[in-house]
Parts: C-alpha cells; structure tokens; sequence
C-alpha cells in the first residue's frame, strides 16, 4: 500500500514537500506503528474507491486531501496554556490536546470503506480487521444467558451513535457487564483494548489503559446490534465510567466501516 509521502505527490497541493514531510512526522510522533500504517492505508482506500466510483467528479477521491489544524501555540513560553492539534479527511479525524503536561487523545475516528477491498491487487484485504474480528470473536464466546445481555438490537444503527455534535452522555452503558464474563471472555475484551488504544504512541496507550484499568475493568460493558452473520450490518459497542468505543459496519452493503473512541471526561 502506498504511503503518504508518496500518495503526496499525486495531490495538487500547495505546501512543499518538506512540508508534507514535517506534516507525516507530525501525525507519526503520536502514533504507533501500527496505527500510523492504518491511518495511511485508510488515505490509499480513496484510489480504490475512485476506480469503483468511476462517475466521480475528478479530485473528489485525494488520498492526500487531509488537513492538519493547530489550535493554540505548542511552545514552552506559553506554560502551561492549552493548545491543541488534529488530522481531519475522509475516514480519519484524530485530535490530541495537550494541557498541564497531559495530553488528550480523542475523539479519534477511522473507518475504511471498503472494508474489505472485493477486486484488484489487493483483494481481501480489511484495514480494519482486527477490530471486527475480536468484536465477533467476543460475541462467539457468549452463552445464551450472555448474548440475550449483550445483543441489545437484532437491526444495526446506520451509522456510530457518538458523532459529532452529540454529546457522548446521550450513548449509554448498556449491555453485557464484563464483570458477569469468564476469565478469557475479559481476555478478549483486554485485546480489544489494546487493538484501538494501540493506535497510539506506547506511552499515551498506556496513559489510556491504565485510565480504564484504574475505572475497574468490570464496570465496562459491552453491547451488540444487529447480526451476527459476516456480511451482514452489524454494530458493537464497547463503554465505561470513562469512554465509549463503537463499530459500525452497516453502510455500502456492510462494506465500509466507522469506528470512533470518544473520552467521557476529556474529549477535545
């Protein structure tokens, strides 16, 4: 898959290359590795869907048509005066405040559409797979006590609930507690976990984690909409005291998925 620096220079972008340069580095010191390459694949999706959208208007599918945004001034005269910078573009927004030493990861969508890439060099590959896979392989492990707890809709929402301008109170705890779960059924949701907090650099992964951790992992809860059938629409949240997770894979056929990590204490 191409990477930004490269998908750069099909853009008819104005800045330089080293700023196009300074600007991946930018996005690459907060990120893992992993999340890094995903953020970057996600951009190269937009050549596949202008060879699957063959009407569309010319410049609409821009892999590099993302824009960086720096709230504030990130400068150590200013103490300890918030500020704060984002990426935003289709199927990426991940916004970082940083505040008395601290720093902010969130909200932080991706989603990817296709899903699953169905022709060309490329086919079958899912950028997003681990975070389908682990939430079914969650939903497998249920019970029918469990699943009755956890499978809180049969039809899927088109959409994740926690979008923008709606305050992330309005999606509640619902479902199946993570207390009521079997030692690896909770194994599962640790790796879910770690699937999306691993996006981040290690250290602001970690801060993440240990937030969680610290809430009680019981308390979390998590919830399933829709089927359970591959192909089919389908949704898993999942929440606690201190964030919500959500997966939605409904639109395009069940093709293209959204997912998003919203922080019920420090949003933006």
């Amino acid at each position: 898959m191409p990477r930004l620096c490269e998908l750069s220079e099909m853009s008819r972008s104005r800045i330089s290359t080293a700023q196009r340069a300074a600007a991946q580095e930018l996005m690459r010191s907060a990120l893992s590795a992993t999340g890094a390459n995903k953020v970057e694949e996600i951009m190269a999706l937009e050549i596949v869907l202008r060879e699957i959208e063959k009407g569309a208007r010319p410049g609409h599918r821009d892999p590099p048509a993302y824009s960086i945004v720096v709230f504030g001034r990130p400068d150590a005269s200013t103490g300890a005066q918030p500020w704060a910078w984002k990426i935003e573009g289709h199927h990426v927004s991940l916004n970082f405040t940083g505040v008395d030493q601290q720093t902010a990861v969130t909200p932080a969508f991706l989603g990817s559409n296709p899903a699953q890439i169905p022709h060309g060099e490329r086919a079958g590959t899912r950028v997003l797979a681990a975070e389908e896979d682990l939430g079914r392989e969650l939903l497998a492990s249920l019970d029918a006590d469990q699943r009755r707890a956890a499978i809180i809709a049969d039809v899927a929402p088109r959409d994740i609930l926690a979008i923008p301008g709606r305050s992330i109170d309005e999606v509640d705890a619902s479902g199946l507690a993570v207390a009521s779960m079997t030692d690896p059924q909770r194994a599962i949701v640790e790796r879910l976990l770690g699937v999306y907090a691993g996006n981040l650099r290690q250290d602001l992964a970690n801060q993440e984690l240990q937030r969680i951790a610290a809430a009680g992992i019981g308390h979390l809860r998590f919830a399933w909409m829709g089927n359970d059938k591959p192909g089919e629409g389908h949704y898993y949240r999942l929440s606690g005291p201190t964030f919500v997770i959500e997966y939605d894979n409904t639109q395009g056929g069940a093709n293209h998925v959204h997912t998003v990590w919203r922080d019920r204490q420090r949003d933006f």
